[in-house]
């Protein structure tokens, strides 16, 4: 079967519209728990695990040309997997290079700050309504339950650690005559797949900090926070912010790193 390659402007919006969908209905199922006078308020936090586990699924699906990252932690992590295994491509014909790496961002950061501003749009009824500034915070960016930057830090590379390397332990299917793990689309399956894995670290790993596990999941929401004419919507807590986007960032690399010797 021949392998179709595709172009950085492709990546982008491969990447701008998987992270559309995810901020979309991730932060639309937080709004939903969480705003006054929704049919879901209160419905608590499992729902809002299964929610962005299922907003991570259709994210991964819509965006399977670029390799579905939707995810920087997930490209730093395919990075220091790569360069070790001494694969130069994210996907055929996009080699990995500051350029490439730029445009994944930038397509992430663009469909996250896009997806929370339709989300808003939905909910800005609810929004206006909501009397508890910190709910609306909460509705686009993480917080800290207990509020220690170290050891938030902590939590956050712990939970994205688990998902890169995961998500490479369903990559690597079977090896190739080189001995080195090759990756198997899965399609739907694996897309299905790692929606789970977000719902397991979630509830398992998500109590402390909210689990962002995804730098532009909470940077491009906070931003639109901050710019959109919210009623009353308080502070968009600048000083943690720096949180969720190195936490993640290690935790992929880490990810990556060890999935190359510890998954045979």
């Amino acid at each position: 079967m021949e392998v179709l390659e595709i172009s950085l402007g492709q990546v982008f919006l491969s990447e701008a519209v998987g992270s559309m969908l995810l901020l979309l209905l991730g932060g639309g199922v937080v709004a939903n728990t969480l705003l006054k006078g929704s049919k879901g308020q209160g419905t608590g936090w499992l729902l809002i695990n299964w929610g962005w586990g299922l907003a991570v699924f259709v994210g991964v699906l819509a965006s399977g040309a670029s390799g579905a990252h939707i995810n920087p932690a997930v490209t730093v992590g395919i990075i220091a997997r790569n360069m070790i295994l001494g694969n130069p491509d994210f996907v055929p014909g996009i080699a990995i290079g500051v350029v490439s790496t730029l445009v994944y961002f930038a397509g992430q950061l663009v469909g996250a700050m896009i997806g929370a501003g339709l989300m808003w749009l939905a909910y800005k009824q609810h929004f206006d309504a909501e009397e508890n500034p910190a709910f609306k915070l909460g509705v686009f960016s993480t917080g800290p339950e207990i509020r220690n930057y170290g050891w938030n830090m902590v939590t956050e590379i712990i939970g994205t650690f688990v998902l890169v390397f995961t998500i490479f332990a369903a990559g690597v299917f079977t090896l190739g005559a080189d001995g080195k793990g090759v990756a198997v689309n899965l399609g739907w399956l694996g897309a299905l797949g790692v929606g789970l894995l977000v719902v397991s670290i979630g509830a398992s790993l998500g109590g402390p900090t909210g689990y962002a596990i995804n730098p532009t999941r909470d940077l491009g929401p906070r931003i639109m926070h901050a710019i959109l004419p919210i009623k009353g919507k308080g502070g968009s807590d600048w000083g943690y912010a720096w949180v969720p986007i190195a936490g993640p960032l290690i935790g992929g690399v880490l990810g990556g790193i060890a999935s190359t010797f510890l998954l045979v």
